[in-house]
């Protein structure tokens, strides 16, 4: 790592060369130094992170064949958490598989940041959806369209894509750090030096939409409370039409709750690592190496997280996952299976 390669210089230049330490290429002058571990670690290491790459990859895949399978769930809401699947599997099939070898091995791979950035953004359009759909369910159907839906995605990509590939490919990120990178950079290692200016404009790519979910998901519980009691304070003799304003305010807030929860483990997972991005950028790079991958891998179980939130509070995704699973799902018919129904019938 580039931690790793600044204590070999530190040595070297007091011509002290440990016989136990492992560089990443011996016979290539300017290899980074190896991590070294033992074979039970090593074996624990890939276990652990073996068992995230497969829980991102397969929950988030089931979340997107649920979603785009079964027409009772094409919805724009729902098309919104299938493309935040879509980014968080793909974390975990091109990101995590790497990050691993990375991580355990000591190489390493720097193509992680698009994705990512991805995932922040959708929850951040999902926490809007929420807000609209909560405050006023009977409108939202006109105001959150399948063409909102699809703006939403499609700035969340393309946004986050151009932003990463530019700042990278453009090599601002390290500007002013010349002499630090020139000194730090070894064969076998590739961890992003970013410099003040670019670290806090990540920050703010992380803050901005994490402050909008955050102010959106207080009110939208200050509304659902409201709701609650209005709710409690009807009688027998309302109309139908009111009874059923109460079922879908009742839906979404449940919605809400659920995807409210997905936040918080977001917040939880992402935080910390932004904070050590600024303490890094700011006073040199002084975090250890076993610290900055604890907390980049907070961030990659993230993407295993939501899925399992869904299936925990929403009936219809554990029966669409058993319809899967089971196969039924290659039956005639299966799409137009009502999954909010207790009883589910496969059509043969």
């Amino acid at each position: 790592s580039l931690r790793g390669f600044l204590a070999l210089l530190w040595l070297s230049s007091r011509k002290v060369v440990p016989a136990a330490m492992q560089l990443c290429y011996e016979n290539i002058n300017g290899s980074c130094i190896k991590t070294s571990y033992s074979p039970a670690l090593r074996v624990i290491l890939y276990l652990a992170f073996g068992s995230g790459v497969v829980l991102a990859v397969l929950v988030n895949l089931l979340v997107m064949i649920s979603i785009l399978h079964f027409k009772q769930l094409h919805s724009p809401a729902n098309f919104l958490i299938a493309s935040l699947a879509c980014a968080d599997f793909l974390v975990g099939a091109t990101v995590m598989p790497f990050s691993m070898v990375r991580s355990v091995e000591s190489f390493h791979s720097c193509f992680d940041m698009s994705f990512c950035y991805s995932s922040i953004f959708h929850l951040c359009f999902i926490s809007i959806d929420r807000y609209i759909a909560v405050t006023d369910p009977l409108v939202y159907p006109t105001k959150f369209t399948l063409s909102v839906s699809g703006i939403c995605i499609s700035f969340s990509w393309l946004l986050t894509i151009t932003f990463s590939f530019s700042l990278l490919y453009t090599g601002v990120n390290d500007d002013g750090l010349e002499e630090l990178v020139s000194a730090l950079t070894c064969v076998g290692g590739c961890q992003i030096a970013v410099n003040q200016t670019w670290v806090l404009i990540d920050f703010l790519l992380f803050f901005i939409p994490t402050l909008v979910m955050v102010i959106l998901y207080c009110k939208i519980f200050l509304v659902a409370k409201q709701q609650a009691r209005e709710i409690e304070s009807m009688n027998k003799t309302e109309s139908s039409s009111e009874n059923y304003q109460a079922r879908v305010s009742k839906r979404e807030r449940k919605a809400a709750k659920t995807l409210g929860i997905a936040v918080i483990a977001f917040l939880i997972s992402w935080f910390p690592y932004f904070i050590e991005s600024i303490i890094d950028a700011f006073l040199g790079f002084i975090v250890p190496t076993h610290i900055f991958e604890i907390l980049i891998w907070f961030t990659y179980y993230n993407s295993a997280v939501n899925p399992l939130i869904y299936a925990f509070f929403y009936p219809w995704f554990r029966r669409a996952i058993k319809l899967i699973v089971t196969g039924k799902v290659f039956r005639g018919h299966s799409s137009t299976i009502d999954l909010f129904s207790e009883q589910i019938k496969v059509l043969d």
